[in-house]
């Protein structure tokens, strides 16, 4: 997946290994793993030796702070680069539907045609619906053995998979019709699929509401 998204970041413009990090950490979000640059720099080398990607030297006296003289190297990717970023796009498989694989695969479907990303988000509900069914099992079945808070972190994600499976529904719907989402939709469902749910959890005193204020009507 790190392949997948240095070849798709270096089609948007040649970086160094300072900005390439940066951008990782930007597309890929907060919930990805941090990207080191022991991960990062022997998965450049892997590609430069494959002729995916090649380096060239800057002439700027300026380094970026922590990657000493390697900020001066620039990669770009080749021909050959665009052509296995272009196939890796279209590989499906498990890895593809865990939260990694898809959230990497998803930062590039402007990029993927239609039919995989059919592929990818049926995938991706199926298994999400299969944590869901395993998390209703918990709850049903050992419900009354686990503590309050316990209890809620199980009923949050139980809750934050059925609105992913609300959100991969809606796209599956949009996909299949021929629609994109809006940029607007696309965000509001990102957000609601990550905010954790203000649920009471069991045994504890939910706080009563603020006064409201009285309005005198003339």
């Amino acid at each position: 997946m790190l392949e997948l998204a240095i070849l798709g970041l270096l089609q948007e413009a040649p970086m160094h290994g300072y900005e390439l990090r940066k951008e990782l950490a930007t597309k890929l979000g907060t919930l990805r793993a941090a990207i080191s640059y022991g991960t990062l720099y022997p998965t450049l080398k892997r590609l430069k030796l494959a002729g995916w990607i090649s380096e060239a030297e800057t002439n700027s006296d300026i380094i970026p702070p922590m990657t000493s003289k390697r900020g001066r190297v620039v990669y770009k990717i080749t021909a050959e680069g665009k052509e296995r970023f272009a196939d890796l796009l279209t590989q499906t498989g498990p890895e593809t539907y865990d939260d990694t694989g898809f959230g990497v695969h998803f930062t590039f479907f402007s990029r993927t045609d239609r039919a995989t990303r059919l592929r990818i988000l049926e995938g991706r509900r199926r298994r999400v619906e299969e944590r869901r069914e395993g998390l209703r099992e918990v709850l049903a079945r050992a419900a009354d053995r686990l503590d309050a808070y316990t209890l809620e972190l199980q009923r949050h994600g139980l809750d934050a998979c059925e609105r992913e499976v609300r959100w991969l529904e809606e796209l599956i719907t949009n996909e299949r019709s021929g629609r994109a989402p809006s940029h607007s939709r696309l965000g509001s469902a990102g957000a609601s699929s990550s905010e954790p749910t203000a649920k009471p959890a069991a045994g504890m005193d939910t706080p009563p509401e603020p006064p409201r204020p009285h309005l005198d009507r003339p």
